[in-house]
């Protein structure tokens, strides 16, 4: 498509109303992983960060239609082409660590280029963004009512012209997250994995809290240290190799054979992660996550 005149531009959208989309087929990275064929998980995370590699650096429009949940992979199939639309349904985010994991496909990338570490916030707790906080938040271009969104699309295919989307653009309403910046930038400052508990520990943040809390300590201390990094806020490819350093080893390593057993196969919400809080997590205990594998 890339290279073929005939092709104008690219639209992604989703079947079905209730999702864009919410993550891969991680049940059979499970069934890899707990046979220790890791370099099945290893592989598919390469050939994935490789697509959202190509997206960022497409040489042709790239249009998402993102309603509904548009998680994990779905911020990397949607999140970095160049003209992203939110409706009234979009709830946008990134909850990698919930399930062992840490912010990826790309996701690093976007997270680290927020001011007052907004990204470390969205990253460790996974808060969830909708239009306002998705646009505001550089995740998402343009508000669109969804039920024009059929029209739009006709026009695109019937034109091949990115410029009548600007025709359909509405402005959304203030975001929450713009709105809580002072309180979010102050409570990140300076932030670290031995702080982060005590400086959310405030009603503000009650929510926010129970959701780092229920996190893989482990996934955590990663990616604040993740974000820290002045290259992986530089350019995609940086923010995926260092999301690749930790995936690659995520299964023999890490805690995500736990966090996929817990939320998709049995299903009972009671991780037992390998360390029971972020203190007990140390720098040595990191080192292997930070040893550099190639893509």
């Amino acid at each position: 498509w890339e290279i073929d005149e005939s092709v104008a531009l690219v639209i992604i959208d989703a079947k079905g109303d209730r999702a864009f989309c919410a993550g891969g087929d991680i049940q059979i990275l499970y069934e890899n992983g707990f046979k220790k064929n890791f370099a099945y998980g290893q592989k598919f995370w390469a050939d994935e960060y490789r697509l959202n590699e190509k997206i960022a650096n497409y040489k042709k429009p790239f249009v998402a239609f993102m309603q509904g949940f548009t998680m994990g992979g779905g911020v990397g199939v949607s999140c970095h082409g160049s003209h992203r639309i939110v409706g009234q349904t979009s709830s946008i985010a990134m909850p990698e660590c919930s399930i062992g994991l840490v912010p990826d496909v790309g996701g690093s990338y976007l997270l680290a280029k927020l001011p007052g570490n907004i990204g470390t916030f969205l990253g460790t707790t996974g808060k969830r963004m909708n239009a306002s906080d998705a646009i505001y938040c550089g995740f998402a271009d343009f508000f669109i009512p969804e039920k024009k969104w059929e029209v739009l699309k006709e026009k695109l295919f019937a034109t091949g012209n990115i410029e009548c989307i600007k025709n359909f653009h509405e402005i959304t309403g203030t975001s929450e997250l713009e709105n809580s910046f002072p309180q979010i930038s102050e409570a990140m400052y300076n932030v670290s994995s031995k702080n982060i508990e005590q400086r959310l520990r405030h009603p503000f943040f009650e929510k926010d809290l129970s959701a780092l809390k229920f996190n893989s300590p482990m996934s955590v201390a990663y990616t604040i240290l993740m974000l820290k990094m002045e290259k992986v806020g530089d350019n995609i490819s940086n923010a995926l190799d260092a999301e690749y350093s930790f995936t690659a080893r995520s299964q023999e390593f890490g805690d995500f054979q736990e966090g996929i057993r817990a939320a998709v196969i049995d299903k009972d919400r009671k991780p037992l992660w390998k360390y029971k809080k972020l203190d007990d997590v140390s720098d040595e205990d990191l080192k292997p996550f930070f040893q550099t594998i190639n893509r």
